[in-house]
């Protein structure tokens, strides 16, 4: 799975990744073609080098960092061009024009890293030979043209067309041949370096890249998380970055979260409003950053690999495969059940399922499906508003209103049974008080029956 497969969850992780300040288009698209990580070896690679990157820009001038941005904003996507290095055809003067622009680019963004005690930490190749090749005069300009240089013929031609304008169509057509006879030769040159060359494109993406995540890490205050051994995952202070600024637009701040889970189910209740969809919003934008390298919005993270990541929440009505909210939610939750029946390690977060059919039947689903999971080798978090039985699963409860306003700490409780606050929360949203008073009458005479 690559994370352009995964942009539009509604966990919100397109929120984060367009918040990159990434200089080239290119390296926009070599992120998104990128695929989860599913090797905690391999997550923790990335982020000693993402380390290595975070501490490069507080350690430097913001002006410094301008500088390779700038450079940076030269990248340009050359594949095709590198493609048909590969394949020994000739390349046209932009395709060449694009290969010596490149090595020149890689050539500047080697050196400034390595002024700045960066060198080899993203490895580009060495193209000086590249450049000699297309820079013959060595005027180390990002153009290209079939310079004098490469053909004495050309240039003695070349200077007949100047001193005999009445010869200009023969002469340009001897030129011509020579020129394509010349382009033949750079290509055939060039040809050993097509792998360096794509590499060095690569490269430069990834400095583009890890430049802006490390940047975007101190703007958004995120972390670098630790690899969990156990199966544990464990969350201080964990907050979703785009919540968090839609509430910092309106003067409020959005309260942290700590939360730790494993191989037992957890099961989150609560009124609504409550914070329940935000948690598993959160989470699983935490496991998806963490398992493409990015930093992790919380205090402090613990995070274990996961093989696949399921997150079913909400309307999932699907227009265009004729299904029902519910049976799209049906068919989500059923591909999590057999999931878990693989040899995977898996993690799912499952949003109040069952909420759009009748309460009887809802909470018999919700019952059911915590038992099924029960016994599964997985990470399994669950919100729900019924009063069930959780069985064997852990419980916690959104703490709740207390003394006019909502706590989204979650507390550990030992029973699902959902706190009744519906109607506190509707009062103070300043509701009609005639609808509320009697929506109270009419509880309380249920519950004295």
């Amino acid at each position: 799975m690559k994370l352009r497969n995964v942009i539009e969850s509604p966990c919100g992780i397109r929120y984060v990744v367009d918040q990159l300040e990434l200089q080239s288009g290119f390296a926009r698209r070599w992120l998104l073609d990128t695929p989860m990580m599913t090797s905690g070896e391999h997550i923790m690679a990335c982020y000693s080098v993402l380390g290595r990157f975070a501490e490069f820009v507080n350690r430097v001038e913001p002006l410094f960092i301008n500088t390779l941005n700038h450079k940076l904003c030269g990248l340009k996507d050359i594949r095709t061009t590198i493609k048909n290095l590969y394949s020994r055809s000739v390349l046209d003067d932009i395709e060449l024009f694009e290969v010596k622009h490149l090595a020149l680019l890689a050539t500047d963004v080697a050196r400034l890293m390595d002024q700045h005690g960066m060198a080899g930490v993203v490895e580009i190749p060495a193209l000086d030979e590249v450049i000699d090749i297309l820079d013959p005069d060595g005027l180390k300009i990002a153009t290209f043209y079939i310079y004098d240089s490469y053909c004495d013929q050309l240039k003695q031609l070349r200077a007949q067309m100047r001193q005999h304008p009445d010869q200009q169509d023969d002469l340009l057509l001897q030129a011509g041949e020579l020129e394509e006879t010349v382009r033949k030769d750079l290509s055939q040159r060039l040809h050993p370096w097509a792998s360096a060359i794509e590499q060095a494109q690569l490269a430069l993406a990834r400095i583009d890249v890890n430049v802006a995540k490390a940047l975007q890490m101190k703007q958004m205050g995120l972390t670098f998380p630790a690899l969990s051994g156990d199966g544990t995952s464990r969350y201080q202070a964990m907050f979703h970055p785009q919540v968090k600024d839609a509430l910092a637009a309106h003067g409020r701040q959005f309260q942290p979260v700590d939360i730790t889970f494993g191989h037992r189910p957890t099961l989150i209740t609560g009124a609504n409003m409550g914070g329940k969809t935000v948690v598993l919003k959160t989470l699983t934008l935490c496991q998806l950053l963490f398992q493409f390298g990015f930093g992790i919005p919380a205090a402090t993270a613990q995070i274990a690999v996961k093989d696949e990541i399921h997150f079913c929440i909400g309307d999932e009505q699907s227009l265009e495969k004729g299904l029902s909210s519910f049976a799209a939610e049906m068919r989500n939750i059923d591909a999590v059940i057999k999931a878990s029946r693989e040899n995977k390690k898996l993690m799912a977060l499952i949003d109040e399922p069952a909420r759009t059919t009748n309460p009887t039947e809802g909470a018999a689903l919700v019952t059911a499906l915590l038992r099924v999971l029960a016994d599964k080798d997985m990470s399994l978090v669950m919100t729900t508003h019924y009063d069930i039985e959780p069985g064997g699963a852990r419980c916690l409860r959104v703490k709740g209103f207390e003394n006019g306003a909502m706590d989204y700490q979650l507390v550990e409780v030992q029973d699902g049974e959902v706190p009744h606050e519906a109607l506190n929360i509707a009062q103070s949203l300043g509701i009609d008080s005639e609808w509320i008073a009697t929506a109270r009458t009419l509880l309380e005479s249920s519950t004295t029956q």
